[in-house]
């Protein structure tokens, strides 16, 4: 029975012991509820993000017995849960690209995205970009925000998609692709290998 929720207590030791304590795993929900928050939060609005994080946790409950142990790190199979259920949403998430595009530019919400949504900001090229991601199909923005943003490797797009490796290298580089030619040649994402 795992019962520190530390760190060093990797996620495939804590669902297999929620086997037979379940409530063990809310050591998960307790180690990435706030990732899933801003994950949600930033494609969808806050409005949605709250019961979405509870019902990706309630799935993921429900499903645990049939999680791949050999996979120490449950993040990645998370936001695959999340992003189906955002593909649920899609016209919500595409809405609010437009709109947050008319606003003038509010406080990110806090995460890896922030720093890129400040430089965006002051670069001036905030509405340009939402225009982008709105453009872009479900596929290539999926992984281009769980790669860029959420800052899974390939490998780990690709498990969480259920997609090969290859289909996740080749939709994040159309779309990064697609930014760079909204923002005219200026790619705010950094490409480096997560490979």
């Amino acid at each position: 029975m795992v019962t520190d929720t530390s760190p060093l207590v990797v996620d495939s030791e804590i669902i297999t012991s929620s086997l037979d304590d379940p409530e063990q795993f809310a050591a998960l929900f307790d180690r990435y509820a706030a990732t899933l928050y801003r994950y949600i939060s930033f494609r969808l609005g806050p409005e949605l993000a709250e019961d979405l994080v509870g019902e990706t946790f309630l799935i993921a409950f429900r499903r645990r017995h049939a999680y791949d142990i050999s996979y120490r790190d449950a993040r990645p199979w998370l936001l695959g849960i999340a992003t189906k259920l955002i593909t649920g949403h899609r016209r919500t998430e595409v809405s609010r690209y437009r709109a947050l595009e008319r606003q003038s530019p509010a406080q990110p919400v806090e995460g890896p995205e922030e720093a890129i949504t400040r430089d965006l900001t002051a670069q001036g090229s905030r509405t340009v970009l939402l225009n982008a991601l709105a453009l872009l199909s479900r596929g290539d923005r999926d992984v281009l925000l769980m790669v860029a943003w959420s800052d899974m490797t390939y490998e780990e797009a690709a498990r969480a998609l259920g997609i090969p490796v290859g289909t996740v290298k080749s939709r994040l580089n159309r779309a990064r692709r697609k930014v760079r030619h909204t923002l005219g040649g200026v790619n705010p994402l950094e490409e480096h290998d997560h490979g």
